[in-house]
């Protein structure tokens, strides 16, 4: 295993380990990306979860570095099972500078993820759809749906976000 991926074994999952310590390692060497990616299919779960959420948190300060892995999340959106690699998923893709047609291939695979049992998914899965509803204006109405509904449906934090992001649209 890469130097990179053995920084984040151990632990357990109620832990981030030294995911931070990569996120930096990885901005200051953007080469460093390509070894992240193979993080994201690791079989350790632990390595797994730590590498989607290094890949989240360094993508939110340098988006960019997506580009060429565009294809790659897309399929892993629509294969991948992992809780915590969903819910990083959800906030990832969004930063993905997306055709119509792939934003449907997205929304569709993150419609899948609705089934499933984990608050922390289905409302990184409204963000994403709100996210998604500001560059893609055909598929805006359906998004917003989809958020009004699981804002009624769901759980306290999904009711929560619903409203903040239903808000944010009346403004």
């Amino acid at each position: 295993m890469h130097p990179l991926l053995q920084k984040l074994t151990g632990g357990d999952r109620r832990s981030i380990g030294r995911a931070d310590e990569v996120v930096t390692e990885v901005l200051r060497e953007p080469k460093l990306f390509p070894v992240l990616m193979k993080g994201l299919f690791q079989d350790n779960p632990l390595v797994k979860m730590r590498a989607f959420d290094v890949l989240e948190k360094a993508t939110k300060k340098d988006p960019t570095q997506l580009i060429p892995f565009k294809g790659t999340l897309i399929e892993l959106a629509q294969t991948e099972v992992q809780n915590e690699a969903r819910w990083h998923l959800a906030q990832i893709l969004p930063r993905l500078n997306l055709t119509h047609e792939e934003n449907i291939v997205v929304v569709n695979a993150l419609l899948t993820y609705l089934s499933g049992s984990s608050s922390i998914v289905k409302t990184s899965v409204m963000q994403a759809f709100s996210d998604i509803s500001e560059t893609d204006k055909e598929l805006r109405e359906e998004l917003l749906a989809h958020i009004k509904e699981l804002t009624v449906i769901g759980t306290p934090a999904m009711k929560a976000r619903g409203n903040k992001l239903l808000g944010k649209r009346k403004r």
